[in-house]
């Protein structure tokens, strides 16, 4: 294979990872922006969605389409629930009773699916069978394009739904300012909610399109959540077109590292990028200088 060819191989495989990690990214946006929380138990959502979807289809013989939308389904509702114990301590501005929850969420997620499931990765079915697709000496497995188009597809129905939709508004109004959205009727505590079952549907998401590529297991989302984390804190957090960029770009560097350099490095590259960028601009890449 030419330096070109392989190149673009490892173009097109950063592209799909980076769909991944944007899909990740946004979910730490999405409840960052409405309750200014950091949700440490994003990379879970992404698990639980890969998981039940895999365990829907294998051990109970459910269709492959509706395993995926059920396992959306009940991780937007697990996420919701996560968001319960917040209610409180973001009343108080607790900084460190949110995290300590957050994290103690991701730990019990993950405790759960390992009891649930086993230890074993579990196979997902591709979204459609035929041969990869070869353009310019690389090829493409089919079901990485479904990734990149689900997450396309996903980003235009967020936008759509911040822009055009009541309920889409009011999230924007509590981001904007939540003593103004509640003095207009706006419920925090329940934008609060919403927020943390969207962003747990955008990670199931992510993890239902991934997991015929690389399989499911119970503690996958750790690393995933920590890729997402970066390129949300990279785009600048709170930034919706900050972590998309930043989540393709990660996936970019990160395959063109692993595959120039050493795929031992794979995992290093996302952090390394995240010193470097925040020395030069703490806000990240797309993110704005705030003053009080």
């Amino acid at each position: 294979m030419s330096n070109a060819s392989q190149f673009l191989q490892f173009l097109l495989s950063g592209v799909t990872v980076g769909s991944i990690y944007a899909l990740t990214a946004l979910g730490f946006t999405i409840v960052y922006n409405c309750t200014q929380v950091v949700n440490f138990a994003q990379g879970e959502f992404v698990m639980l969605g890969a998981m039940g979807a895999a365990a829907l289809v294998s051990a109970n013989h459910v269709s492959l389409p509706i395993a995926c939308l059920v396992a959306i389904a009940v991780a937007a509702v697990v996420g919701a629930g996560v968001a319960l114990p917040l209610l409180r301590p973001l009343r108080s501005g607790s900084t460190i009773t949110l995290i300590i929850i957050t994290v103690g969420a991701s730990i019990l997620l993950r405790g759960a699916a390992m009891l649930l499931w086993g230890k074993d990765a579990l196979p997902l079915p591709a979204f459609s069978r035929g041969a990869a697709i070869h353009f310019g000496g690389a090829a493409v497995q089919v079901q990485s394009v479904w990734v990149v188009i689900s997450a396309a597809v996903l980003v235009l129905l967020l936008r759509l739904f911040y822009r055009y939709s009541l309920i889409g508004r009011a999230m924007r109004a509590c981001a904007s300012c939540a003593v103004g959205a509640r003095l207009v009727g706006i419920s925090n505590s329940s934008m609060t909610l919403l927020s943390f079952g969207l962003a747990a549907a955008a990670g199931a998401a992510a993890g239902v399109v991934m997991a015929p590529i690389t399989l499911a297991q119970y503690d996958m989302g750790t690393m995933l959540g920590l890729k997402g984390f970066c390129a949300a804190i990279l785009g600048g957090l709170g930034n919706f077109t900050g972590s998309i960029v930043a989540g393709l770009a990660l996936g970019i560097l990160e395959s063109m590292g692993a595959g120039f350099v050493s795929s031992s490095y794979k995992d290093a590259i996302a952090f390394v990028i995240l010193l470097c960028i925040l020395f030069v601009r703490p806000q990240g890449l797309l993110g704005r200088k705030d003053a009080e």
